[in-house]
């Protein structure tokens, strides 16, 4: 008999569903870039391996198809695209100017600080802008989401699984962060993108874009943006209620308008999740978000016991 399991990486019932079908996202991947960027071995790493200062908004297209399929693809879909990505870090190398030494893309130092900024992003932003995570359900999320590092090479008893861990973790790792010209130009990209050739239409549009960079960057932690020092602080109730204003307005957005914002292949990988959920006997009438809403799993409110 075929489980949830076997359908999902992530089923409905998990708090990383909750947190992964939430619009904040889009908020939490470009914090996260900001965030992972302050790492000068890391940053060097993507610099001079990526396209990344042509179009930063691509990467964040690829990281969300990522992290859709190891959330809502199939353990065949996550299988194979970890395999993907850990053939490119595999091959990828770093020259540090600093010390002249070469280092391995797929270091574990470095995956895991990436896998430490992207998933704290998304947790921060999305209890912030609203989404009700109670402290257990955060720690449940951060647990769940080992199984996502080892995707990339990690082993997932070496991957802070809770609150507490995560915050012994930045604590330790930030004597090694710092402002390189690198990371500043990094926060420069984020806050006046490029758009990828497909999106171009939407340049008429750009100016509106900087205040969504702008809330990305004032979602760091304090710490975080006393290092970078780009823009001038504000209040911090005025950043919470434009998160929460941010994630109402894009959680009223239809799911399949919506996801043009993906690329093809990914808006593929979800239309096949909800056929496979769909066919197991959950209500997809209303889109994967629909699912969050334990009344429209086989067996109603029941399985949220």
């Amino acid at each position: 008999m075929t489980s949830i399991e076997d359908i999902v990486v992530q089923p409905p019932h998990t708090a990383t569903w909750l947190v992964h079908i939430d619009r904040s996202m889009w908020i939490g991947g470009v914090r996260g870039l900001m965030l992972q960027a302050l790492h000068p071995l890391a940053m060097r790493g993507v610099w001079q391996n990526s396209t990344f200062q042509e179009d930063p908004f691509g990467r964040l297209r690829r990281t969300a198809d990522f992290v859709g399929r190891v959330t809502f693809g199939s353990p065949q879909e996550a299988g194979e695209i970890g395999r993907r990505v850990r053939g490119i870090h595999r091959s990828l190398r770093i020259d540090d100017p600093d010390t002249g030494r070469i280092h391995r893309v797929d270091d574990p130092e470095l995956l895991l600080w990436v896998h430490c900024a992207e998933v704290s992003s998304y947790l921060s932003v999305a209890r912030r802008a609203g989404l009700g995570l109670s402290r257990r359900q955060a720690d449940r999320y951060l647990d769940e989401q080992r199984r996502s590092a080892t995707y990339v090479g990690l082993h997932a008893e070496d991957v802070p699984g809770s609150l507490a861990e995560m915050d012994d973790y930045f604590a330790g790792v930030r004597s090694r962060l710092k402002v390189t010209p690198e990371a500043a130009s990094t926060v420069r990209f984020l806050l006046w993108p490029r758009l990828p050739a497909e999106l171009r239409m939407l340049n008429p549009g750009k100016p509106a874009y900087f205040p969504f960079g702008a809330l990305c960057y004032y979602s760091l932690p304090d710490w975080a943006r006393q290092m970078y020092g780009a823009l001038p602080e504000v209040p911090r109730a005025t950043v919470t209620a434009a998160l929460r204003a941010f994630r109402l307005g894009m959680n009223a957005i239809p799911e399949p308008v919506h996801d043009r914002a993906f690329m093809p292949h990914t808006r593929e990988m979800l239309a096949a999740s909800r056929q496979r959920l769909g066919a197991a006997g959950y209500d997809v009438s209303r889109g994967l978000k629909g699912l969050t809403d334990p009344r429209r799993w086989p067996g109603g409110a029941s399985r949220a016991a």
